[in-house]
């Protein structure tokens, strides 16, 4: 049993609050910005501060839709949704190529106040 003071203690220690925080990739069979981001960018994405920040998660358009509070339904492959605590905070819809898809991920996660895991 925690003594009084120990509690005390326990409770005055800061706190590290981590979200969940995940990229959704909607995709489907035959799309071809999919099989180009695939080429692109999925081999390296693991590897970057985004990717270990949001950690992708991929599902089939047409299969079962992931539990997460959309802003709107997902019409486009691919679409990247990016998640944290279950509700979607930010969203491409489309492959613009790979320069592009850099910056709008990096404004996506700026807008939703979620600092990369730069440790690598």
């Amino acid at each position: 049993m925690l003594k009084p003071l120990a509690i005390l203690l326990f409770t005055l220690l800061p706190q590290t609050v981590v979200a969940d925080v995940r990229l959704l990739m909607a995709e489907e069979r035959g799309c071809y910005w999919c099989a180009q981001w695939n080429e692109e960018i999925s081999h390296i994405y693991p590897k970057t501060p985004e990717g270990r920040t949001a950690p992708l998660v991929r599902y089939d358009l047409h299969g079962d839709t992931p539990d997460v509070a959309f802003v709107r339904r997902v019409s486009f492959t691919p679409t990247f949704i990016l998640v944290q605590d279950g509700v979607e905070v930010g969203r491409i819809e489309g492959y613009p190529g790979e320069d592009f898809f850099w910056g709008l991920l990096g404004k996506m996660f700026d807008r939703a106040n979620i600092p990369f895991d730069e440790a690598g």
